[in-house]
């Protein structure tokens, strides 16, 4: 199937889940994961009107930006009326924020005080406030990144967080475990939900309007839970080639 076709299958389930849920279909964003495909596909899903992009690897979408910056700037340059949006949604090491930070639009990834304080550094000298979501391990799986929220880390970020004033926290993000039954997955993207609610009455000086949860294979779940944002790569551009890239 073709990526119009494709799009159009998803849409048609997002709306599906929104009506089960009894949500409107705006209250959720459809972020296209375009990790490993070119910039010629960003380029066709914008044609489509896709604007909101997620990338894993900051060396992988260095590649990419040049030939989307026309896309993404505003003015008599700008090649389309409403810019694209690329975040950054992979684990980010924090001797690679700087780079992050004039790369992309937001970080979705943030996971300790360190990455935090390192991205607010680079978003001052860049005169930016970067909006970042922290994501949550509410898996056990040992390949999954992100803070335990209970977690002495997760604590001093939240504490530290309404100091780093480069920063725009809007929510938080998390990856449900692969291959389980449809209870846990409920459960993890409830998790998140609940931890949301938890930290935004006690952190009243942060925002987390943002929930980040739900992929190609578990999205319509998500959004029965209360995901604002789902992030699709594999139903919208298909089966995608593993990075050969160097590892980061």
């Amino acid at each position: 199937m073709s990526l119009k076709e494709n799009l159009a299958k998803v849409e048609e389930q997002i709306h599906a889940a929104c009506k089960a849920a009894g949500r409107a279909r705006h209250e959720v964003e459809l972020m296209a994961v375009s990790k490993t495909y070119p910039a010629a596909t960003i380029l066709e899903a914008e044609k489509l009107g896709l604007r909101l992009f997620g990338e894993n690897r900051v060396q992988e979408f260095a590649g990419k930006a040049p030939e989307l910056e026309p896309c993404r700037c505003s003015g008599p340059m700008a090649a389309t009326d409403e810019p694209i949006f690329v975040h950054l949604i992979g684990h980010l090491q924090s001797n690679k924020a700087a780079r992050a930070v004039e790369l992309f639009d937001a970080v979705d990834s943030l996971d300790s005080l360190k990455l935090a304080e390192r991205l607010n550094d680079a978003a001052g000298k860049l005169h930016k406030r970067l909006p970042v979501l922290i994501e949550v391990k509410l898996s056990p799986e040992e390949s999954k990144d992100g803070l335990e929220p209970e977690s002495a880390e997760a604590a001093a970020l939240l504490e530290r967080l309404p100091d780093l004033k480069h920063l725009h926290v809007r929510g938080l993000m998390t990856i449900a475990p692969f291959g389980v039954a449809e209870a846990e997955t409920r459960a993890c993207f409830r998790a998140l939900r609940e931890w949301r609610d938890r930290w935004a009455q006690k952190h009243v000086g942060l925002k987390f309007d943002t929930l980040s949860m739900g992929m190609s294979g578990d999205f319509a779940l998500a959004i029965q839970e209360g995901a604002t944002r789902v992030r699709i790569g594999t139903a919208l551009f298909g089966k995608r080639a593993p990075w050969t890239g160097p590892v980061e």
